[in-house]
C-alpha cells in the first residue's frame, strides 16, 4: 500500500523525507515534486528498480530515464568531457528548468535504458526534491504520468495513474506549471538546443552566443 506525505506540513515533511529516502536505498519507486511537473523517481544506480520505473510508466527503453542531482558537485562523478560552456550553463541556471545532455563517465554501474554513452542531468529548483536528491544521491525521475497521458501538476494525479507501483508520494501541493525544462546537448564543440522549454534559446544566448537550435 502506498504511503502519502504532505510536505507542507513540518512533521509530516519530516517523516515523509525520510520514508521515501528509505524507500529509494531499497529500490522502491517514488513521487516527488520538482519545479516543473511531479516525477516519478528511482535509485539511479539500481538498474532493478529503473526498470520498474519505466514499466510503471508504460515506457520503453528507447526513451531513457533522465537523472536528477542535489548539487552541481556531483556532476564530477558522472559526467566526462564537460565543457566550460557547458559549466556557465550549470552557473547560470541551474537549479532551474534546465537538462543537459552530457557523456556520462564509462565506469558508472547503471542502466537507464538505451542512452548511447550519455545521461540527460538537472538540478530541480524545489527544496523538497533537493533535501530528498542530497540525502540518496543521483536519482532516475520521470515525469509521473501513464506515457501518453499528461505530466500530473498535483500530487492527486500522479497517484491515480501510477497507484500502489509506488511506494511513497511527497505531495507538495500543485507545481508551479506543465512546462518541461529545456533540453540542451552539451556533448558537442557547439551546444545544441533539444527542446524549447522554461528557458527560452534567447535566455540560453545570453550565456552560449553560439547556441544551435534543432530542427
Amino acid at each position: 500500500m502506498a504511503r502519502r506525505y504532505d510536505t507542507n506540513d513540518a512533521t509530516d515533511r519530516v517523516t515523509g523525507l525520510r520514508e521515501a529516502a528509505s524507500a529509494v536505498r531499497r529500490g522502491e519507486l517514488v513521487v516527488l515534486p520538482t519545479d516543473t511537473v511531479y516525477g516519478i523517481g528511482a535509485d539511479a544506480f539500481s538498474s532493478e528498480a529503473v526498470a520498474d520505473l519505466l514499466e510503471a510508466k508504460g515506457r520503453g527503453r528507447n526513451m531513457p530515464t533522465p537523472v536528477l542531482i542535489g548539487s552541481p558537485n556531483t556532476l564530477h562523478g558522472l559526467v566526462t568531457d564537460f565543457s566550460e560552456l557547458a559549466w556557465e550553463l550549470v552557473d547560470a541556471f541551474w537549479p532551474g528548468a534546465l537538462t543537459l545532455v552530457a557523456r556520462h563517465q564509462p565506469s558508472l554501474q547503471w542502466d537507464l535504458g538505451d542512452t548511447r554513452g550519455t545521461v540527460a542531468v538537472r538540478m530541480p529548483l524545489h527544496p523538497v526534491a533537493i533535501e530528498l536528491l542530497t540525502e540518496v544521491g543521483p536519482m532516475a525521475v520521470s515525469s509521473a504520468n501513464l506515457t501518453g497521458h499528461p505530466a500530473p501538476e498535483d500530487c492527486d494525479a500522479a497517484q491515480e495513474m501510477l497507484g500502489d507501483s509506488v511506494s511513497v508520494y511527497l505531495d507538495g501541493g500543485p507545481t508551479p506549471g506543465i512546462v518541461p525544462s529545456s533540453i540542451v546537448d552539451v556533448t558537442r564543440e557547439v551546444p545544441l538546443l533539444l527542446r524549447a522549454g522554461a528557458i527560452s534559446a534567447d535566455e540560453l544566448r545570453k550565456v552560449v552566443p553560439d547556441l544551435e537550435v534543432a530542427n
